[in-house]
C-alpha cells in the first residue's frame, strides 16, 4: 500500500498553503495498492516533534478502500472525521511554534469498519484499530513556521 501527495514528496517540505501560514486546508493525497480484502481505511496525521508529545492534526476513518485520491480541502465521502488535538474535528495544518517538525500521514487498511464516536482522537483510533490492520503506509512532510 502507498500514500503520496502531488504537492510534496516524502521527507520534503509541505507547501505553506496547507498550513496555518496559508489556507490551512488538507493537501491532496494519492492512495494505491490497497489490499483487496480491506473493508476500510484510516488516516491519522500527527506531529511527533511537538513538545507535548505526538500532536494529532487529522483523523479520518471508514474511508472507502477503493478510493484513489483524497482531494485538497475535502474529506472522503461517507468517511468520519474525529477530533484533532486542536479540539475539533477536521484537518488542522502544520503550525509549529519553532524549528522544523515532521508530519506523518499514516494510512491503515483495516479488515473492518469502525463504530466509534467522533470525539475519538488519534490515540483512541490507533488503539481501536491495532488488531485489525491489514497494511499500512506513511508519507512524511516537513514544515518550519
Amino acid at each position: 500500500m502507498e500514500i503520496q501527495s502531488p504537492v510534496f514528496k516524502n521527507n520534503k517540505l509541505i507547501p505553506s498553503k496547507y498550513t496555518c501560514d496559508g489556507e490551512n486546508v488538507n493537501p491532496p493525497l494519492l492512495i494505491s495498492d490497497v489490499p483487496e480484502n480491506a473493508k476500510s481505511l484510516v488516516l491519522i496525521v500527527d506531529d511527533p516533534d511537538a513538545s507535548s508529545g505526538a500532536f494529532v492534526h487529522w483523523t479520518v476513518w471508514n474511508i472507502d478502500p477503493h478510493i484513489k485520491e483524497i482531494k485538497e480541502n475535502s474529506c472522503p465521502q461517507n468517511a468520519v472525521e474525529g477530533r484533532s488535538d486542536f479540539g475539533r474535528p477536521g484537518y488542522g495544518g502544520p503550525c509549529p511554534p519553532s524549528g522544523t517538525h515532521r508530519y506523518f500521514f499514516k494510512l491503515f487498511a483495516l479488515d473492518t469498519t469502525l463504530d466509534i464516536d467522533t470525539s475519538a482522537g488519534g490515540v483512541e483510533v490507533e488503539r481501536e484499530i491495532e488488531n485489525n490492520i491489514l497494511a499500512k503506509a506513511q508519507l512524511v512532510g516537513l514544515y518550519r513556521h
